[in-house]
Parts: structure tokens; sequence; C-alpha cells
């Protein structure tokens, strides 16, 4: 007799999980679909170029991906808010999450530019530099309307509102591969501005896709009655200043652990890949080819726990505390399973999915080809721990709960993943196969201690309804 009832709240909870995921999924894949294309552009461009861009690129995610965690802090709390059905305060979030957004993104954009200078030092040829640093100088301008866009999506998923969101990136997700077509190749007329090109065009998608998303929200009847921009768009003198220090001070209490937590965790991969990088040309190619590919895959689980986060975060503002814990485990077990299929097929399928970035069949590329399957083999191994440590991260978030996540994200991926990946990959001579066992065994166990630190949290009323207070 039971039974009915638990399965039709486990189908009113995908429900309205697919509802926010589906949208964020999908402009989370399209939106890595650019750096998929880049990757392929920059294969076709030859060895150097795919080494250099590929580093360059994730130099400026590493970048905006640390950033975007402190505004990011948006999402939890418009979540607990549009739970609560206090909309004057969900606009109050979002309009201090444009502010930091807008304070962030001057210092960031002037540490990208002279990001150049570092490289070198961390092992780079002067070559991977220089051609890296053609993209870094211009895909900078873009970092704002980036960071701004990302604010926008967690205050969008937050009030289960992400559809435009998904209509928005895959629009400008077309326009950046096709303005890199024109611009990295010299098409239709264009200059051949190869890496200078993609970072173009890349910047200017990244506006165009800020500013679609802005129009959108101040023309839609349902989003004004937030008043999300209202103060924003007054310039007059007796206007005070729209700056509310205590919201600032809340977002950045909870926004700087997730920005610390990711600065880890994307720093793992940038390590890595640097280390690579100090390996030879053809394992931080053959580097780069399974990790654009990780990456487009990991764009789904990521999604996911941005919609995990607005939903768990919308039942804490009901005090809801056992649909919230539903709501977790329903995200968690979806992302293990389409983890598990993506692992079959990178597992079946090595030698076609690196056949998209080099010619299999060139014997110049048959290191590349060696080295790149051996880590894609790796890779398939650990999809389901990665989905699940990310939907995990993405339940803690939705419970404002940033701050220990931060420290176990700390101790596993760098006490752990790349400590074991760095002896592995160069006092045991495994190479580039060794630094991904390393960080994959990170993954794995992050995987268990935010399953355990989530269960502990959902398992104590006391500590959940102390922390919706916050």
């Amino acid at each position: 007799m039971t039974s009915l009832p638990i399965k039709s709240k486990i189908r009113g909870e995908i429900k309205g999980f697919l509802q926010i995921a589906v949208p964020l999924v999908s402009a989370q894949v399209a939106q890595s679909a650019t750096g998929f294309a880049d990757s392929i552009m920059m294969g076709h461009l030859g060895a150097e170029i795919l080494a250099a861009g590929g580093l360059a690129a994730l130099t400026f995610q590493m970048f905006l991906g640390i950033v975007s965690g402190v505004v990011m802090g948006v999402s939890p709390l418009v979540a607990e808010a549009f739970g609560a059905g206090h909309k004057k305060r969900v606009g109050l979030i979002a309009r201090q999450g444009m502010v930091l957004s807008i304070i962030l993104s001057i210092p960031t954009m002037l540490m990208v530019g002279g990001f150049d200078s570092l490289m070198g030092k961390l092992g780079q040829s002067p070559t991977t530099v220089t051609l890296a640093n053609q993209y870094l100088d211009i895909i900078l301008w873009g970092f704002f309307p980036a960071l701004g866009f990302a604010m926008l999506r967690g205050v969008l998923s937050g009030i289960s509102q992400a559809a435009p969101v998904m209509i928005i990136v895959i629009g400008g997700t077309f326009i950046n591969i096709l303005g890199n077509y024109i611009l990295g190749f010299g098409k239709f007329g264009f200059p051949r501005m190869e890496l200078a090109g993609l970072g173009l065009s890349s910047a200017v998608s990244l506006w165009l896709m800020f500013l679609a998303l802005v129009f959108y929200i101040m023309g839609h009847k349902q989003l004004q009655t937030y008043r999300i921009f209202a103060d924003l768009c007054r310039f007059k003198p007796q206007v005070q200043l729209p700056v509310r220090l205590p919201m600032i001070r809340k977002l950045v209490a909870i926004g700087v652990p997730m920005a610390i937590a990711i600065a880890f965790e994307f720093g793992l991969f940038v390590v890595v890949t640097y280390l690579m990088g100090v390996l030879g040309t053809d394992v931080l190619a053959a580097h780069q080819i399974v990790l654009q590919t990780i990456m487009i895959i990991f764009m789904v689980p990521l999604g996911m726990s941005y919609a995990t986060t607005a939903r768990v975060g919308q039942w804490l503002g009901q005090q809801n505390i056992g649909s919230a814990k539903h709501s977790g485990y329903v995200s968690i077990s979806m992302a293990a399973i389409f983890m598990a299929f993506t692992g079959v097929m990178l597992f079946t399928y090595p030698e076609q999915i690196i056949g998209l970035y080099v010619d299999v069949n060139n014997p110049e590329n048959a290191n590349i080809v060696k080295i790149a399957t051996s880590i894609l083999t790796v890779a398939a191994f650990v999809q389901v721990f990665d989905g699940v440590q990310k939907t995990t991260m993405g339940a803690l978030y939705g419970l404002q709960d940033t701050r220990i996540p931060m420290l176990l994200n700390i101790a596993v991926f760098w006490g752990i993943g790349l400590t074991t990946g760095y002896l592995l990959g160069f006092q045991f001579g495994l190479g580039g196969v060794g630094l991904w066992i390393g960080q994959s065994i990170g993954v794995t166990v992050a995987s268990g201690v935010f399953m355990w630190r989530f269960r502990k949290l959902t398992g104590s009323f006391g500590l959940i309804k102390q922390k919706s207070k916050i």
C-alpha cells in the first residue's frame, strides 16, 4: 500500500528535477561543444597549435570556473527564497550577484592577460607560450559576459526558469563555431587568424549570449516581477549605489568556499595538464584529446548538479528536509546511470573518439593515439564516480553547506589525487597514464566522502534547520 505514494513521489521529483536539469544540461553540453569544435579545428591546424590552444583554453576556463564559483552563491540563496515565496529577496540576491560579477571581473582579466609570463616558468616551451598568449589576450575580453551569464543562469535555475538558458547557449554556440571556422581558417574573405581568430569568435559569442539573456529577463512579464535589474538600470544622482554590503557578504560567505573547491578540483586538471607538457608534446596532445572528450561528458552531471542545488534549495526554503534528501538521491542516481553508459562507450570505441581529433592512420600520430587510448581506458572506469561526486556536491550546495565540502575537496583531489598521480607518472614511470590514474583515484574517493557528508546532514534535522536560517 505504501509503494504507490513512494512511486508517485519519485515520479514527481524526477519530473521537477528534469524541468530544471534538461535545459541546464543541454546548455552545458552546447557550450562545451565550442571547446570540442575548437579542439578539432586546432588539431587540423597542427599538433603544436592543438597543445598550446588546448592549454590556453583550459587556463581561461580555470579562471572562469573559479570566479564563477563565487557568484554561483546566488543559486542556493535564490532557490531558498523562491521556495519560501520571497520574490523581493530573489531580486535583491540577483542584483548583488551582478554587482559582484562586475567587481570580480576586472582583476581576473588582468591576471588572464599576464598569465603567459607564468607559463614559461611552469615548464612550457617558448612556442607553446607564444601561441597560447595569442588566444588568451583576446578571449579575456569575454570574461565579464561569461561570468554575468553564469550568475544569471544560477538565478533562473533557482526559480525553475532555466529553459531560455538552453536556447540562448545553443544559438551562441552555433555562432561561435561558425566564427571559429571563418576566422581560424580564413574563410569567406577573412584573414587566417588561427588561435587569435578562435579567441575573438569566442569572446564575441560570450557577449551575445550575455546580452540575449539580459534582454530576455527584462522583457519577460513573469520575470519582471522579481525586479532583477530595477536598481541597476537607474543612474540618477539621487539614487544610491545598488550595493548592499550585507547581501554581498552573504554571497561571498557561501560562494568563496564554492570557488575554492572549484579551484582545487579544476586546478588538479590544470596542474596535470602542465605536467603533461613537461612529458612532451605527444603526451600533452593525447591528454588534450581525452580531456576535451571527458569535459563534454562531464557537462551532463555538471548541469545536473546545478539542478540538484536548485531543487534541494527550494525544498530547504519550504523546511521540507525529507524531500530535500529525496531530491538529492534522485539526481545522484540519474547521474550515475548516465555516466555508466558513457563509461561503456569510452571503453568500447576509443579509436573512433581519438579519430575525431587526429588522423589515426597517420604514422606521425601513432604515439599520440597509443597514449590517448590508454588514458581513455582509465577515464572510462571512473565515469560513474565522477557523476556521483559532482551531483552530490550540488546537493550539499543546495543545503548551503560549502565550507566542509571545500576542505574535503582539497584533501581528496590534492592530498590523494595529485600526489598519487605524480608518484605514478614520474616516480614509477607510467607517464601521462599514471597522472590520469592518480586524479581518477581522487575522484573516486571524493564521491564517497561527499555522499557521506550528504547523508550525515540530511539525517540530522537540527543541523539542516539551523542552516536554513543562515
